[in-house]
């Protein structure tokens, strides 16, 4: 009788302790995540440098300005500078021409040759620069910008013409406003010699009278 009790107690305490087993058991489980790690950001893409000027072409005596974009920040900036000369004018080309048909001969601007030039510029925190530059001499510019620390570079081109020139004058030229002059001249002194006459005449009759 006293076994049956004991065999009785046990059985009722292991179901009371099976019962909350259960139960957590039959709870939904979370779902696991299929990535762990945040998403990343791609990768940064450096801008390439780039080099420009605010005018393509200039005349001789002009002032262009250089921009210089994505390059070190706070670096310092050397620009060369490199010129290819113009052509010279061709031989045979036609010459100035008078009105009268005849012609002058003209003699071709001789290109003064320079060495390359070479100028530094300093970039501000956002790897930029502006300079400004003043050609010397005439032809095709090439600048070609690089970094001293980030060793970036870029180049442009600034083409520099002539001044233009008046025109040649000629004979004929200086022919025209002689000869229209000395009409002008001639007419003033007949003017006068006719004013001198009147005025002589207009004393000589009032004598009579």
């Amino acid at each position: 009788m006293r076994l049956s009790r004991i065999i009785m107690a046990l059985t009722v305490g292991l179901a009371v302790v099976a019962v909350p087993t259960a139960a957590g058991a039959a709870q939904p489980q979370p779902t696991p995540s299929a990535t762990t790690d945040p998403t990343q950001p791609p990768p940064y893409t450096p801008q390439p440098p780039a080099l420009t000027v605010n005018r393509p072409t200039i005349y001789l005596g002009e002032t262009v300005v250089l921009t210089g974009t994505n390059f070190g920040p706070n670096e310092t900036v050397d620009i060369n500078v490199t010129v290819t000369p113009q052509a010279a004018p061709a031989r045979g080309a036609a010459p100035a021409r008078r009105s009268d048909g005849s012609t002058v001969a003209m003699a071709p601007v001789a290109y003064q040759a320079s060495a390359p030039l070479h100028f530094t510029a300093y970039t501000d925190a956002q790897g930029r620069f502006t300079k400004t530059y003043k050609p010397s001499v005439t032809g095709l510019l090439t600048f070609t910008a690089t970094g001293r620390e980030s060793g970036r570079t870029a180049s442009t081109e600034l083409r520099v013409l002539h001044k233009k020139q008046p025109l040649p004058v000629t004979g004929d030229s200086l022919g025209t406003p002689m000869k229209l002059g000395g009409g002008l001249v001639g007419a003033g002194a007949v003017m006068l010699l006719l004013t001198l006459a009147w005025r002589r005449r207009q004393r000589f009759g009032g004598a009579a009278h």
